[in-house]
């Protein structure tokens, strides 16, 4: 799915802005989470996934309406994990 939101941002400046805002969000979260230990940090860690998923899915939600992938389910931590590797 990410290969194919990228590809698709190479001619849609639209999409290119959602998925850098998707990147920025996803390194922030992946950071938050690795840096995570037990209780502490929780709400700090719960507040990140749910901006960084908010971003997600408006650039899933634009990339079905421009008709780039199909509908689909994701797990948002592959999400972050294979979006910090673009």
């Amino acid at each position: 799915m990410i290969n194919a939101i990228k590809q698709s941002s190479k001619s849609d400046s639209q999409l290119a802005g959602l998925l850098n805002e998707a990147r920025e969000y996803a390194q922030v979260y992946v950071l938050v989470r690795q840096r995570q230990k037990g209780c502490d940090g929780m709400g700090e860690l719960a507040t990140t996934k749910d901006e960084f998923r908010y971003v997600v899915d408006k650039m899933i939600q634009y990339s079905q309406e421009k008709k780039y992938i199909g509908d689909l389910s994701y797990a948002i931590d592959a999400i972050a994990d294979e979006i910090v590797r673009l």
